[in-house]
């Protein structure tokens, strides 16, 4: 198999479960230097053995700006650079249209926005000093689709597919390309929680929750089947892989077709 991001360093937030778990997985396997950043400890040290020397596992909050920072250190201090940044992580969010409360508004926009926001303002400066890099934050069909996710979960992943487009504008003059992707339908633990609470659970538990998901998803695409964590995987691969050399300020929308079932508006 051809190694389509031979050497290059790769930092991917919420690496321990789902879509940023098979990302780590994809990129290892086509010789990526990857750095897992996320809150489960025991999860990521399991990740990083099975994959490899070149990956390694960071605990990051990406609530917490210091954090980010650290692991963008991290990359450089170990490999000698960052050639790319996905910005991941993610949740569910907080309260509804009538019940939202500023506790509820400051966790979802510190998760979903705030992370990828700061994510960029630390890993900019080291893409500038090479001339080149690569960032990719995870969307949303929420952000283009009414009805596709909660109230402040669409708000802030509208906003990351904006600031995308901005962002790749003013850092591409410095060689550095800034894209998202917006997943839909994909069989992910956020649809019962997110990795936090996937990680109280068994085994057992978790797949039959995931079967039982990926054959309601399957009915929601022109594709009779549910999107996999891994469909997201491979989209992230071509755009940080020289293939991807001339897509800039792109959102890549992987839903099986589900967002032209819609009528703009329309659920």
């Amino acid at each position: 198999m051809s190694k389509r991001l031979e050497n290059k360093v790769t930092v991917i937030t919420g690496g321990t479960s789902g879509i940023g778990e098979a990302t780590a997985e994809v990129f290892a396997a086509h010789g990526a230097k990857v750095i897992i950043a996320g809150r489960s400890e025991q999860k990521g040290a399991e990740i990083a053995k099975r994959l490899g020397e070149n990956v390694i596992y960071s605990r990051t909050d990406v609530m917490i700006e210091s954090d980010i920072k650290a692991v963008i250190d991290l990359a450089v201090s170990r490999f000698g650079r960052l050639d790319c940044l996905f910005n991941n992580a993610g949740g569910p969010d907080r309260g509804t249209l009538e019940t939202v409360t500023p506790e509820d508004f400051s966790y979802s926009m510190n998760l979903l926005l705030g992370a990828v926001v700061f994510g960029m303002k630390h890993a900019a400066p080291v893409m500038k000093a090479q001339g080149a890099g690569c960032i990719i934050n995870n969307s949303s069909v929420a952000a283009i689709r009414m009805n596709q996710g909660g109230y402040l979960y669409t708000a802030a992943k509208a906003a990351v597919t904006h600031i995308t487009r901005l962002a790749g504008t003013q850092l591409g003059p410095h060689g550095i390309r800034v894209n998202s992707i917006s997943p839909g339908a994909i069989a992910t633990p956020i649809f019962w929680g997110g990795s936090q609470t996937a990680n109280t659970l068994s085994a057992e538990q978790n797949a039959r929750k995931m079967e039982k998901l990926k054959m309601s998803l399957a009915k929601a695409t022109p594709l009779p089947r549910a999107g996999l964590d891994k469909d997201i995987a491979y989209g992230a691969l071509f755009l940080a892989s020289d293939e991807g050399s001339f897509v800039n300020c792109h959102d890549l929308v992987v839903d099986g077709g589900r967002t032209s079932l819609f009528r703009e508006g329309a659920q």
